[in-house]
């Protein structure tokens, strides 16, 4: 089974998040990422081995936005 993490963030347009998908893939190449911004939480999905929460969550806050691991 391949691990997932969810996240909730506060990303709204489309170009916010290509950009951003864009970032975690430059540097997570073997995970898997999308958003869901049809969802009220905005929902950043994150697939694959080694996922780094704090990292990812970083990269986010580093480019202004909030995003934090949805329970």
């Amino acid at each position: 089974m391949i691990p997932v993490e969810v996240f909730k963030t506060n990303v709204k347009a489309k170009s916010q998040a290509i950009i951003l998908v864009s970032i975690l893939k430059e540097n997570f190449p073997l995970l898997k990422v999308n958003f869901a911004l049809d969802d009220p939480d905005k929902i950043l999905r994150v697939e694959g081995q080694d996922i780094c929460i704090k990292t990812i969550t970083g990269m986010i806050n580093e480019n202004g936005y909030k995003c934090e691991v949805l329970k």
